[in-house]
């Protein structure tokens, strides 16, 4: 190929400037007010908690159609353990 060395050279430089800049140093975080952390944290857990409700939730729908559509009949209550005498 009869190409300039300079055209040879620009996709080397342009992997070195991404790999920079990608690797550039990032200032530090601002810090947090100990109140809005808290306040965060406990919207985060909220949050967590509805979230764990509503996968049981779905969960337990998910059940309830595999029996429906399998025929599985739920048990009416647990056998009794035995008695000792």
């Amino acid at each position: 190929m009869n190409a300039p060395k300079f055209w040879k050279i620009v996709p080397a430089l342009l992997v070195a400037c991404v790999v920079g800049v990608a690797y550039a140093k990032l200032p530090p975080a601002p810090p947090v007010d100990p109140a809005k952390a808290e306040e965060a944290k406990k919207k985060a857990a909220d949050v967590a908690k509805k979230d764990a409700d509503d996968l049981a939730k779905a969960q337990d729908r998910a059940v309830e159609r595999y029996k429906r559509e399998k025929g599985i009949k739920a048990a009416a209550s647990a056998p009794e353990p035995m008695k000792k005498k």
